[in-house]
């Protein structure tokens, strides 16, 4: 395997952990500010804020420069802001570092999605860019418990230290690892930002913001589903997180082979069109305990197919502007991140069951699914966009 595609997995992991990370920790964090959970959540959607202005601010201003040159000093970045956040001393300055942790992000994985791209035999694109990714599953499988661990019976603050070091051994390597790519002829950031003049590109944000909100809407409340409903302790709680995490990574990979195999976007149809027959299952079977364990490893593996086909979606169609179309995807996934939980959350506040928000998934999955037909008929049959070659 490429070592520099290794390097870029590794970034995954860090980023992956400083992202979920928060989720685990947040009632440690309310606690030492002595401030109540929900206003600790801020730093979640602030976190997503700084990605949304991250991806396509700093792949703009990068555009110029040798890929490998904008990845060392994104880990800089991220090593930086995630230390500050380690340290910070009060809440505002808690809440700024958050926010400025988050902008290295998306930069990152579209950079490394068009690098992971370029590294990879014909025809294996897909499947570069999905072990790039396996990174933050694998942060999700083994990093963020453990990081929620360290929050727990330690310090938050130390888990976050550990987060920031992460950043500096990818930057490490990557310095080692990764090859020298020239940076795109076709730099002009007018030329780059035309790209998203055009229906096809907002078209892909909508699936991707939308359709990856049926991921959101369920795994945002998947602690007290499987406690409320499934009626398991709360010590099993972190076995049911491992079991998504161990779905997703092979979600991942198999996400990767379809779209090289089917083409990305009847990949992406697929994969949306089963996470919502998957949520349909959540719904229904949630009350029996031994359908938490089973549905936690198959919804996390059908839901993370997702990633690779939708990204290479946006490289094929972006001619010119691959860098940016890739960063704004990743914009677009923390956008259905808080749409997910925000709708995810209205039916709980009418006071239905912790299973309702899987139907909220459902919905948004299946937008997704039919959004993905719209672009297939429209763009790729009419105009043969190589998305689907």
């Amino acid at each position: 395997m490429n070592k520099g595609i290794i390097a870029l997995a590794f970034g995954g992991l860090a980023i992956g952990m400083t992202e979920f990370s928060m989720m685990g920790i947040l009632p440690d964090i309310a606690k030492d500010l002595n401030i109540d959970i929900p206003t600790a959540a801020h730093l979640i959607a602030l976190y997503a804020i700084g990605v949304v202005v991250g991806a396509p601010t700093l792949v703009l201003l990068s555009g110029k420069y040798p890929p490998k040159n904008v990845l060392l000093f994104l880990m800089v970045l991220f090593f930086i802001f995630n230390g500050l956040f380690a340290i910070s001393p009060t809440h505002f300055t808690m809440q700024l570092s958050r926010f400025m942790s988050g902008l290295p992000h998306g930069a990152f994985f579209g950079v490394g999605s068009v690098v992971a791209a370029r590294l990879a035999p014909k025809g294996k694109e897909a499947q570069a860019i999905s072990i790039m990714f396996t990174g933050m599953t694998i942060a999700n499988l083994a990093g963020v418990p453990l990081g929620t661990y360290i929050g727990h019976h330690y310090s938050w603050r130390i888990t976050y230290g550990v987060i920031s070091v992460l950043g500096l051994l990818t930057f490490l390597m990557i310095y080692l690892w990764l090859p020298k790519i020239e940076s795109s002829k076709q730099n002009n950031i007018l030329a780059q930002v035309s790209f998203f003049k055009k229906q096809e590109a907002w078209l892909l944000m909508a699936i991707i913001a939308i359709g990856t909100g049926g991921l959101f809407a369920w795994i945002s409340y998947i602690a007290p589903l499987v406690t409320n409903v499934s009626g398991l302790d709360p010590n099993r709680v972190p076995i049911i997180m491992i079991l998504i995490g161990i779905g997703m990574f092979f979600g991942n990979l198999l996400g990767g082979k379809m779209a090289d195999t089917i083409s990305p976007t009847k990949a992406a149809i697929a994969s949306f069109s089963a996470m919502a027959i998957c949520l349909v299952f959540v719904y229904f079977v949630s009350p029996f305990q031994w359908s938490a364990y089973i549905m936690a490893f198959i919804t996390g593996l059908v839901s993370f197919t997702i990633g690779p086909p939708t990204q290479m979606m946006l490289i094929r169609t972006a001619k010119g502007a691959e860098t940016l179309a890739a960063a704004g995807g990743q914009a677009a996934f923390n956008l259905g991140n808080t749409l997910g939980a925000y709708l995810g959350g209205i039916p709980i506040t009418y006071g239905l069951m912790y299973n309702t928000p899987s139907l909220v998934g459902v919905g948004m999955a299946t937008i997704g699914a039919l959004l993905a037909c719209v672009f297939l008929v429209q763009f790729v049959q009419k105009n043969r966009i190589p998305s689907a070659d």
